[in-house]
């Protein structure tokens, strides 16, 4: 037999009919056979590194050589009857102890979990979801799988599922909305129990069609009025308001605003808060003060040197998230300019890598791994109760004040 597996070659004598059926059986990745001439045994070590996940690994006395074994073992993929013949028990009885279906003694459910392990019995994971009409899976569709902030999130999620029995299919969606419609097609067809979307640009006729085929949805860190779904969200508001604040408060009547994406109702809400806290100061509100970026470094980067090139150069800069404020900051290096010195600079979110810019950076914290277990605790819940009311969990932010925003050295701004 040749084998591929992990680089290794093997040749082994063997009948080609039994090869054929032992092909079948397979069940690990890249496993090909071939009937051959002969097999030395001094190769039954790099055999078993290939197998090690397989029955032959434990089938295979060292007194034998390797074709003599699997010249006379069966080589079968372990079943109910199986287990219910090494235990003495009626397949019904294995059922009820695998599924939880019934309640058995004691001793049974020793017996027949003694088995399983002896035998390596893996529960047939698609026949029960045929039975039950629950796979047992959950789909995520985040924007930018490279965002720190989305990445956090979804290990809260992911973390949350497990503990609760649940497999995770992240999708990335680049922020596209295209590919976003089409990996939720692909969890449809999977029959996911249910879908998050973390902060994407899922819209309201896209869910409605999901609650429509009765799928359970969860909507992270966006809100979507028009459609009767569950979300979980942020005092985005509240958020850029304290962040605008605190500048004011260290003497700042310059500030520079770069805003997110228009169509995101959480960045809108975050340069609402911006523009409240202006207002309340007695400061107008510059529309040459405010610049557009995308949620990314390189955005960042362009909109605080377009902000820094006008005449009236503000003081401070509040970011909506914080890779665009690290953007900001590499701007205001390249322009021989201090943070927070000649510049402050404030982010949003709190993600790792904002403890660790240089400066550290001042940022508004949400609780971002909690975000993902509170989303997830949601849909799981959603599952038990698909008729209930649609709910919407605002959490609070708080401001992490780091070494990035200071008092500015002129009380105006600079030309």
């Amino acid at each position: 037999v040749r084998i591929w597996g992990h680089r290794s070659i093997l040749s082994l004598s063997k009948d080609a009919a039994f090869v054929s059926n032992l092909c079948k059986c397979a069940s690990f990745d890249r496993l090909r056979m071939r009937a051959s001439k002969s097999a030395p045994k001094s190769e039954r070590t790099l055999l078993l590194k290939t197998l090690d996940k397989s029955q032959i690994y434990d089938m295979i006395p060292r007194s034998q050589t390797i074709a003599q074994t699997i010249a006379t073992q069966r080589w079968m993929i372990t079943t109910m009857r199986d287990v219910a013949e090494r235990a003495g028990v009626s397949v019904t009885s294995v059922s009820h102890v695998i599924n939880e279906t019934r309640p058995v003694s004691y001793e049974l459910r020793e017996r027949v979990l003694a088995a399983m392990e002896e035998l390596g019995y893996q529960p047939n994971r698609l026949a029960r979801s045929l039975r039950s009409g629950k796979t047992q899976i959950i789909g995520t569709i985040v924007p930018d799988s490279a965002d720190p902030f989305f990445a956090e999130v979804a290990r809260g999620i992911e973390d949350t599922a497990f503990e609760n029995g649940y497999s995770l299919i992240l999708c990335n969606s680049d922020r596209n909305l295209g590919k976003e419609a089409f990996y939720t097609n692909v969890l449809v067809e999977k029959q996911v129990d249910g879908i998050l979307f973390l902060a994407a640009g899922v819209s309201t006729e896209r869910i409605l069609d999901l609650q429509q085929r009765g799928m359970p949805v969860v909507v992270v860190d966006r809100e979507l009025p028009a459609a009767n779904v569950d979300s979980v969200v942020t005092d985005n508001a509240g958020g850029g308001w304290a962040a605008t604040r605190h500048l004011i408060d260290l003497g700042h009547q310059c500030i520079g605003h770069i805003a997110g994406p228009s169509d995101l109702r959480l960045s809108e809400y975050r340069s609402t808060g911006y523009c409240k806290a202006l207002e309340e100061a007695g400061i107008a509100a510059d529309g040459n003060q405010i610049v557009r970026g995308a949620f990314d470094f390189e955005s960042g980067y362009r909109a605080a040197c377009q902000l820094l090139a006008n005449d009236k150069r503000p003081t401070a800069i509040f970011a909506c998230n914080d890779i665009m404020a690290i953007g900001a900051i590499c701007a205001a290096a390249e322009l021989d300019l201090r943070v927070p010195e000649d510049l402050s600079v404030v982010g949003y979110d709190d993600i790792p890598l904002a403890s660790y810019s240089n400066p550290p950076l001042t940022t508004v914290a949400q609780p971002i791994y909690d975000m993902g277990v509170m989303a997830a605790s949601m849909l799981l819940e959603r599952l038990h109760d698909p008729g209930g009311t649609a709910r919407q969990l605002v959490l609070d932010v708080e401001l992490q004040i780091r070494r990035s925003t200071a008092a500015p050295s002129t009380p105006d701004a600079t030309n």
